[in-house]
């Protein structure tokens, strides 16, 4: 009697769940292969939005894993799983770690926000958050600085995407800007000659747009000159240096005076 009884209760297990068992494990074979379907579609679809390489795993493996889960739930629900309690406790797990790890998902938003608009690129140099250095690595948390005495500075994304920033790199010319003191009772336009000439004869600064130089303050020791003249972005500091120095040389050669600040001290002997 156990026997016929055991047998009457897989038969009836198997009468009342294969059907579905077979459904379910039909879906999950068609649903793996419209998924597979999907990505290879996404992915064709970002190659041709010349989407960042480091963005495409990132959307393409999260697309698949929420596909999967979705999948899973619903071959689940087939068999006679009861979903409804299994999702409430996953919500309220997934909430918890989302307040847990605020600040990462922030940074985590902000690099896909990075990735997507690209505000910069690596290779780029850029001032953001106290920082000026070249991008070297955009990650999907950090991006990653060198700067010039070659310090690695690592940044989080949540405050890189949401804070002001300034990319150096973005325009192919630059505005040079210097401040030239002379010393009064000097020829002006003697001055601005020279300062002319020097901007001439270095092939690095750019005839358009013409440098502009001009008398811009009338200083306590000093007539100070506005110079601006432009140039390619990768020959900024190597002109700015260079003119500096130039100055320097011609000014002394040529007899202008450089002045700088000076203080009288009057000794009064009393008896």
């Amino acid at each position: 009697m156990d026997h016929e009884k055991l047998i009457t209760q897989l038969t009836t297990i198997v009468m009342d769940f294969g059907p579905k068992i077979v459904a379910a494990i039909f879906v999950w074979i068609i649903g793996a292969w419209i998924i597979k379907a999907l990505i290879l579609g996404l992915s064709k679809v970002l190659d041709k939005g010349n989407v960042d390489e480091s963005l495409k795993p990132f959307v393409k493996g999260l697309c698949s894993t929420l596909l999967k889960v979705l999948l899973a739930i619903t071959v689940l629900g087939m068999i006679g799983i009861e979903m409804t309690s299994f999702i409430a406790i996953l919500g309220a797990a997934g909430l918890a770690v989302g307040m847990a790890l605020s600040g990462t998902l922030q940074n985590f938003a902000g690099g896909v926000m990075i990735l997507i608009f690209k505000p910069f690129k690596i290779g780029d140099v850029i001032d953001a958050q106290g920082y000026i250095g070249k991008v070297s690595e955009i990650q999907i948390f950090n991006t990653v600085l060198k700067t010039p005495d070659n310090k690695t500075i690592i940044i989080p994304n949540g405050g890189l995407a949401t804070g002001s920033m300034t990319n150096y790199s973005t325009e192919s010319k630059r505005r040079v800007d210097w401040t030239i003191g002379m010393g009064y009772g000097d020829d002006v336009d003697k001055a601005k000659a020279i300062i002319q000439k020097m901007c001439d004869d270095d092939t690095r600064i750019l005839k358009e747009p013409e440098v502009f130089i001009a008398v811009s303050a009338l200083a306590d020791s000093s007539v100070n000159f506005a110079v601006r003249a432009w140039v390619k972005a990768e020959d900024y500091w190597d002109v700015y240096f260079a003119m500096n120095e130039n100055t320097y040389k011609t000014f002394n050669k040529e007899g202008i005076n450089i002045p700088f600040p000076q203080m009288d001290v009057h000794v009064h002997k009393s008896d």
